[in-house]
């Protein structure tokens, strides 16, 4: 391997060359794309950019320029990285972006990609009552990138990002820290609510672990990167968004909301409780398996749970 990524540092000189060579090692390797790009160009130049500091978005004209030897070593190890040991791009880079945000991620947080941005970009309409949100809970926040987002789309709200892992909410301070929020968002430890005891929200939003046992087992080799604690939730996936639901109406204003995504796991959930009232989300820009409650209807349904 060393004498091949020799050969490459010889042999290839400038940017769109080691883009073409990326490309043909996810093609060699058989990478899969699901923490970032969905085609393999988009991230072949992602990771090729960032090796030798330049944005994604940098002058086409630049791609002709040549590499330095330094430059060229540490693209090879970002394609080693990512083909060898199937590792995320995100991880590789130290970010990723959710809603046109930047984030810190590392392998204590997953990676965002939660179809939730549709529902924060749109307001949560039209199931979030009108009015004023003083109050968000984002809770199994990871990196803190769904709190921080509705932070943006509430600029009046105080919101508060929750998780079990002490590890996570380091990430997630960071965050909050990169977005200058510290005045609006903090970071609260503990078990699901036992992290805001006593705290009530106009608004929950949960990307909870949901992964069922089945699909945890057959998972490509990239996620084994990300936190087994932020990914599986017992044999259907559902142990912790029962305990969400068990839960939830305590901690809600009396109009407010609940909204939790449970992927692949929703027709677990839509088996396991048929008679509770959960709306699910129709999404427009891809996805799956996000519900809404109120918490009227938790309250009115606690016998279910």
């Amino acid at each position: 391997m060393k004498s091949d990524q020799a050969a490459v540092i010889s042999e290839l000189h400038t940017l769109r060359d080691f883009m073409r060579w990326a490309l043909s090692e996810f093609s060699r390797h058989q990478v899969f794309f699901g923490h970032g790009h969905a085609e393999a160009w988009d991230e072949a130049s992602q990771l090729v950019l960032n090796a030798v500091d330049l944005p994604w978005d940098t002058n086409p004209a630049v791609l002709d320029g040549r590499l330095t030897q330094a430059e060229k070593a540490r693209v090879v190890d970002f394609v080693s990285q990512r083909t060898l040991e199937r590792k995320p791009l995100p991880y590789i880079t130290g970010e990723a972006w959710f809603m046109g945000l930047p984030f810190n991620v590392d392998e204590r947080v997953l990676i965002p990609r939660s179809p939730v941005a549709e529902l924060i970009a749109a307001g949560f309409e039209p199931w979030l009552r009108p009015g004023p949100v003083n109050r968000i809970l984002d809770l199994c926040t990871g990196s803190g990138c769904i709190g921080i987002a509705c932070a943006y789309a509430f600029e009046e709200a105080e919101v508060d990002l929750a998780d079990i892992s002490t590890d996570a909410l380091e990430v997630a301070q960071a965050n909050i820290a990169r977005h200058a929020l510290e005045d609006r968002v903090r970071a609260c430890q503990g078990d699901l609510f036992a992290a805001v005891e006593g705290e009530t929200y106009d608004l929950i939003v949960s990307n909870p672990p949901y992964v069922d046992a089945d699909d945890l087992a057959s998972m490509p080799e990239e996620y084994g990167h990300e936190p087994a604690l932020a990914l599986g939730s017992g044999p259907d996936g559902l142990d912790i968004t029962r305990r969400i639901l068990q839960m939830a109406a305590q901690h809600l204003t009396p109009e407010g909301l609940l909204v939790v995504e449970v992927g692949n796991s929703e027709v677990h959930l839509m088996q396991s409780l048929p008679e509770l009232p959960l709306v699910w989300v129709e999404l427009e820009q891809g996805g799956n398996g996000i519900f809404v409650i109120t918490a009227e209807e938790l309250r009115a349904h606690a016998d279910l749970l």
